[in-house]
């Protein structure tokens, strides 16, 4: 699967960019929940997953009232 065949936006994940979406969909992330259920440190580890997303799903996690993992 390349990145193309990737939704731009899965579930109810903000807009992190197609391959940090595939990275998640790979893992069977689909929902900030289990987002949550994570470090920022083994999401970095994902191909795909930088610190932009990781940014933007701090904010998202954030105004839920959720957090990462530590």
């Amino acid at each position: 699967m390349t990145t193309r065949d990737v939704p731009a936006q899965i579930g109810d994940l903000p807009p992190i960019g197609r391959p940090a979406n595939s990275a998640f969909l790979a893992a069977g992330i689909t929902t900030l929940a289990q987002v949550a259920r994570h470090s920022r440190r083994d999401l970095l580890a994902m191909h795909g997953v930088g610190p932009k997303a990781i940014r933007i799903l701090a904010e998202a996690l954030s105004e839920r009232g959720l957090s990462f993992t530590e």
